[in-house]
């Protein structure tokens, strides 16, 4: 039983991390069509690296996970999950809607994927403290 629970983490790990680098992929295809427009290399730059680094932040805290409980780690996963979807729904979302700047989505979205991610850890740390 313990074996099949580490294989089914493992399988669930690889699972969300492949997912997570589609995601950051998917993410960055949309914030360059939303910008097709736009001509400062620079202003291109610091939006790669800003829509980028929520995925980034997620996969450096994987590594954290290897010491946290299966629960912990499934939950980490499952949020990883959860955030790709998310940050690719709205994304994509940017390309049909007009109404408001797709400048605004490519902003928010990985500010509030960070709030998140940092949530997730603190919690994760003060869970395993209390063991």
């Amino acid at each position: 039983m313990a074996a099949e629970n580490k294989f089914n983490q493992r399988y669930l790990r690889i699972t969300a991390l492949i997912f997570l680098f589609l995601g950051a992929i998917g993410s960055l295809y949309f914030m360059h069509e939303a910008g097709s427009n736009q001509k400062s290399i620079i202003l291109i730059s610091l939006f790669t690296i800003w829509v980028t680094s929520p995925f980034a932040g997620l996969f450096f805290a994987s590594q954290l996970t290897k010491r946290w409980t299966a629960k912990a780690q499934s939950w980490f996963y499952t949020t990883m999950f959860i955030l790709t979807i998310v940050s690719l729904i709205i994304y994509s979302r940017v390309l049909i809607m007009t109404e408001t700047k797709p400048a605004f989505n490519f902003l928010i979205v990985p500010f509030l994927s960070w709030l998140v991610i940092l949530t997730i850890l603190i919690i994760a740390k003060r869970q395993n403290l209390k063991k």
